[in-house]
């Protein structure tokens, strides 16, 4: 465990390019690009996978979020709440130890495959069988290897059990369900791409089995990812027809292909950008919370930073206001708790300031 200093949560923070610049200084753009096409750069040279069993990047995270489903979402509108997402209810038993979900009618994969329980228990097993890095998130609720087919079944077409191996807070469970690891993934083509019993996972490292509003088209690592409508979503049709993610990591480049208006949104830019950006009438300016935390951690396998007598007066050293005028001006929010503004439990009470006579 490394206890931690937490110093900010990131904001999202995408300029725009308004309509009156595009029409006018982007023509040629606006003819290479379809008016239901979105195009997007930002950096996400850290995805390394496409397979929500694996996927555990920031930047994995939204493609997942976009192009497979699962029992649960967080409300994008107030994420401390869930909302189903192919689960139309789920209860847990007067133990606290068995899970039932209970899933919406008629749904189906991109492929045009059903998506029944059956898939969706086939899901979460293959990820433990897998135990790529967030198969954590599953296991801690005693799943494994050996039990994890006895332990998460299809008990009919459209129901699924979890059963835990101790009662937990349930909201703990529910909240670990949302996770990408819990993606759901379509059996029948995922099986029929198996080499040597590897679960489809060389395959799905590139490639797409999922049912969300959108679907992967193609992923060239560091370059482009490209989405497009999935016309067998289950629920409201995205407007767009394509969002295409540009990799553009520098803030001054994303910021001359925005004024060019070779992109339509642009995002990580750097608060000297954005300070540019807004003087722009033709720019639109948008900022939204972010589900990330930024902090410093301290190694407890250090005999002193163990110590709690040591760790505390480091938070009275550091100076808050300072980085938040300077460092994360407009894209950032000081966060004294480890969970993010906004989610079930986070506090928005700010204990510590810049204290050195205090850290004495």
């Amino acid at each position: 465990m490394n206890p931690m200093l937490p110093l900010l949560s990131r904001r999202v923070l995408c300029a725009t390019a308004a309509a009156a610049m595009l029409a006018c200084s982007a023509c040629a753009a606006l003819a290479a690009t379809p008016k239901d096409t979105l195009v997007l750069a930002f950096g996400f040279d850290d995805i390394i996978t496409m397979d929500p069993a694996e996927a555990f990047e920031l930047s994995a995270g939204e493609i997942m979020g976009n192009t497979y489903d699962r029992l649960l979402r967080l409300d994008i509108n107030d994420p401390s709440k869930l909302v189903g997402d192919v689960a139309k209810s789920w209860s847990v038993s007067a133990d606290g130890k068995t899970y039932t979900f209970e899933l919406k009618p008629g749904l189906k994969f991109a492929s045009g495959n059903p998506l029944t329980a059956e898939e969706v228990a086939y899901s979460l097993q293959r990820a433990v069988m897998l135990d790529k890095s967030p198969a954590f998130i599953l296991t801690q609720f005693g799943f494994s290897k050996a039990n994890v087919k006895d332990k998460i079944k299809a008990t009919s077409p459209t129901t699924v059990t979890l059963e835990t191996d101790k009662a937990y807070a349930p909201t703990f469970v529910f909240n670990c369900l949302t996770a990408n690891v819990a993606g759901i993934v379509d059996m029948k083509l995922v099986q029929s791409k198996e080499v040597n019993g590897d679960w489809g996972y060389a395959w799905l490292k590139t490639n797409y089995a999922g049912s969300g509003p959108l679907k992967l088209r193609e992923w060239r690592a560091n370059e482009i990812v490209a989405l497009e409508r999935n016309d067998n979503y289950y629920g409201a049709k995205p407007k767009l027809a394509r969002v295409i993610y540009r990799h553009v990591k520098e803030s001054a480049t994303q910021r001359l292909l925005l004024e060019k208006g070779d992109i339509d949104i642009a995002r990580n830019l750097s608060p000297q950008d954005i300070a540019a950006l807004s003087a722009n009438k033709d720019v639109k300016l948008t900022s939204t919370p972010k589900g990330t935390v930024y902090y410093i951690s301290l190694n407890q396998k250090n005999a002193n930073l163990a110590k709690p007598e040591v760790r505390e007066p480091l938070k009275y050293l550091v100076d808050y206001d300072a980085i938040g005028d300077t460092l994360i001006k407009n894209i950032g929010v000081i966060n004294q708790n480890f969970l993010p503004q906004g989610l079930l439990g986070a506090s928005t009470e700010k204990p510590y300031k810049l204290d050195v006579a205090k850290a004495k």
